[in-house]
């Protein structure tokens, strides 16, 4: 009976963190069956400066300070970490408000380049209004020169899935993990968006106070233009996708000095910018 409760609690504990539980009829060689199954919640999350609301994503309901602060970071919206004073996460009817109390100077941004965003899962231009918008100017990185081990690579893709847990009861979720240089998964982030994804790994890694140039990135997803830009404008020196990157993404990571692969299956990669940087394996 305590077991059974302790199942029931661990559900609960589920369904309140990003999924919920619904009944399907489930249909497999040919026999039917009634069963539960769960789904990844996806949520309309208003981000609001200052009492202005600046975007609303489709977003898992999850980390949302973090995701406050990496989207703030990554957009240019923030210069700084301690430009964001306080967070305070409010449910409504209709969805969530993240509202955000931050400095005067951050404010004056959001106003000189305030655009109307929703549901940014896809394309990520939702409510750009003009070419010029498409891709502002990027900070290049100083070169990073630390070698990248394909077999750490290979290490952090292996541990990946275990700490995805909303992933393995939903199969929805993409998932952003920083990875230290021996391969190590420091730290991991589920959305249904993968830059929401990415913009929680910033905001977690600017919260735990780890230096984006002491690891590399690794994405369940395509490196999207988008994703290589929030890499960058987060300082991080290596992207690493398990899908393909776009060509946009690949000319933006090689002018920004980022170090990008894809493709990453077990001890295979693709390498499309700063290739020097990942240690060839070992000859057999």
């Amino acid at each position: 009976m305590d077991a059974d409760r302790r199942a029931v609690a661990a559900d609960a504990s589920l369904a309140h963190a990003g999924a919920q539980r619904v009944d399907v009829r489930v249909r497999r060689a040919g026999s039917v069956a009634q069963a539960e199954d769960w789904l990844a919640d996806e949520v309309p999350v208003a981000l609001v400066f200052n009492g202005i609301s600046h975007a609303v994503m489709l977003a898992t309901p999850l980390d949302l300070e973090d995701f406050a602060l990496g989207f703030g970071l990554t957009e240019g919206l923030l210069a700084r970490p301690d430009e964001l004073y306080g967070v305070e996460v409010v449910e409504d009817a209709a969805g969530i408000r993240v509202e955000m109390e931050v400095a005067s100077a951050c404010f004056a941004r959001l106003k000189d380049k305030r655009r109307s965003m929703a549901g940014r899962t896809g394309c990520g231009l939702c409510g750009t209004e003009s070419l010029d918008q498409v891709e502002p100017p990027l900070c290049p990185l100083a070169r990073s020169t630390t070698p990248l081990s394909p077999p750490a690579i290979a290490a952090a893709l292996r541990e990946m899935p275990s700490r995805q847990a909303l992933q393995q009861r939903t199969g929805a979720t993409h998932a952003a993990a920083w990875c230290s240089f021996d391969g190590a998964v420091r730290l991991v982030r589920e959305d249904v968006g993968r830059h929401n994804a990415l913009d929680k790994l910033v905001g977690a890694m600017v919260e735990s106070g780890l230096d984006p140039r002491d690891g590399f990135c690794c994405i369940t997803s395509r490196a999207s233009v988008e994703m290589v830009r929030k890499a960058v404008a987060a300082g991080i020196t290596a992207l690493v996708a398990v899908s393909a990157p776009t060509a946009r993404a690949v000319a933006t990571a090689r002018r920004a000095g980022l170090a990008l692969a894809g493709f990453a299956r077990r001890d295979d990669l693709v390498l499309y910018a700063d290739p020097d940087r990942f240690e060839s394996p070992t000859p057999r």
